[in-house]
């Protein structure tokens, strides 16, 4: 099963899917004992497109999201981010690839509290061993709107300045995709909205890919198609998403 990004910028004619392939898994199977948390799950992310994945509790969102993007290795099948196989890869490696080819966004923001925001932002490159581009950051700083918070720490910010940070963060080494893992669970409704525009506009302005796994209908309706999953499979995909039609699906489910 493949995905069908829907949308103006990710419903373009691609002639050549090897190079607009960002994600793909073959057959992903999870087990945890007798537990299959993820069955056989065969789906790709086209480059540029917003994804939201859905599902109830113990769908196996959690289990996708993980094995997608190389933080757990599958129980068998294939993941490739842009073509490298991750199941090929040592630990050493792997690592290397998730700090400078993925991003990373959570709800618990983690973000360090010892450091201030710029550090923050950097410490994927830092880790790396390189320095931060002053323009590359600078650049990021602007598009997330903290130019004026660059000295606080992350006490010292909101919740959504520091979710603000936090997609700064994962922004900031131009990853390939950014998985964002419940990223609007602890915000208020209008900040909400803001960082899913942040990320809507990664996806239109940079082609970076968006996997964003929600429970929330509003939040799945800023991407170019949902899909659903139950029991650990994927069940269902809704291109072009309304808040209606969302609902609609998920109580299906």
């Amino acid at each position: 099963m493949t995905a069908m990004t829907a949308g103006t910028t990710a419903a373009a004619v691609r002639t050549e899917s090897v190079h607009t392939e960002s994600v793909r898994l073959e057959s992903v199977t999870k087990s945890y004992g007798d537990v299959r948390a993820l069955d056989e799950v065969s789906w790709t992310f086209e480059r540029g497109g917003f994804t939201a994945v859905m599902g109830p509790s113990g769908s196996g969102k959690s289990t996708f999201l993980h094995c997608a993007s190389g933080l757990d290795r599958p129980t068998s099948g294939t993941v490739r981010v842009g073509g490298v196989d991750l199941g090929a890869l040592r630990e050493a490696k792997r690592t290397r690839l998730r700090r400078e080819r993925i991003g990373f966004v959570f709800q618990s923001f983690n973000l360090v509290p010892s450091m201030d925001v710029e550090q923050n932002i950097a410490l994927p490159l830092l880790l790396g061993g390189t320095e931060p581009d002053a323009d590359r950051l600078a650049e990021v700083v602007r598009r997330v709107g903290l130019a004026d918070r660059l000295r606080h720490r992350p006490a010292e910010l909101s919740g959504g300045q520091q979710q603000r940070a936090a997609i700064a963060r994962a922004l900031i080494t131009r990853p390939e995709v950014v998985f964002a893992d419940e990223p609007t669970a602890a915000l208020d409704p209008r900040t909400a909205r803001d960082v899913l525009r942040l990320l809507r506009e990664a996806a239109d302005a940079t082609g970076q890919t968006i996997v964003l796994v929600t429970h929330d209908p509003v939040a799945a309706a800023w991407a170019d198609s949902v899909v659903f999953l139950s029991g650990g499979r994927i069940v269902d995909e809704l291109a072009a998403p309304t808040v209606p039609a969302v609902m609609s699906r998920w109580e299906s489910l």
